[in-house]
């Protein structure tokens, strides 16, 4: 496993365990927990994490991640159909800005008219909440499709 993976390439910063995972998983390599029995600090040091500059880079870099081993696990290595749910989801949940988006224009123009007879037209509404609930429910045939693909790796 340790020759598969490409380590020049992986994140320096904090966050490179995440890395190490995201491509042992692209192989299917099993991953054992070791317990820390404590952790060893020089004394007086300070942590220099600063959490204004970590989480957008974590954010970024488990994004990337996550395409990153779709993309070599699910298509690339060997397709799998849970490639096609994750993206339904993202085309719904995209759908569902596009007409939420409307409804708050369409809304607020007969707001500033006239107040009184303000109304949301229903079918926006209706296909706002459909399209929601729908990408919710590919988001998570997708998850479980994920998990149980990676069951035998625990």
């Amino acid at each position: 496993m340790l020759q598969l993976i490409d380590w020049d390439r992986t994140w320096k910063r904090y966050g490179c365990p995440n890395d190490y995972l995201a491509r042992l998983n692209i192989y299917n390599a099993r991953v054992r927990d070791v317990p820390v029995v404590a952790p060893v600090y020089g004394v007086g040091e300070r942590s220099g994490i600063r959490l204004h500059k970590v989480i957008p880079r974590m954010l970024m870099l488990l994004t990337r991640l996550f395409f990153t081993r779709l993309v070599h696990k699910y298509i690339i290595r060997d397709f799998h159909p849970l490639v096609l749910f994750y993206a339904a989801g993202g085309a719904t949940l995209l759908a569902f800005f596009v007409c939420f988006a409307r409804l708050l224009i369409v809304f607020g123009t007969s707001l500033r008219i006239d107040p009184a007879t303000a109304n949301i037209p229903d079918i926006n509404a209706l296909s706002g909440g459909f399209l929601f609930i729908s990408a919710v429910q590919f988001f998570l045939f997708a998850m479980f499709f994920d998990m149980e693909t990676n069951k035998n790796l625990r």
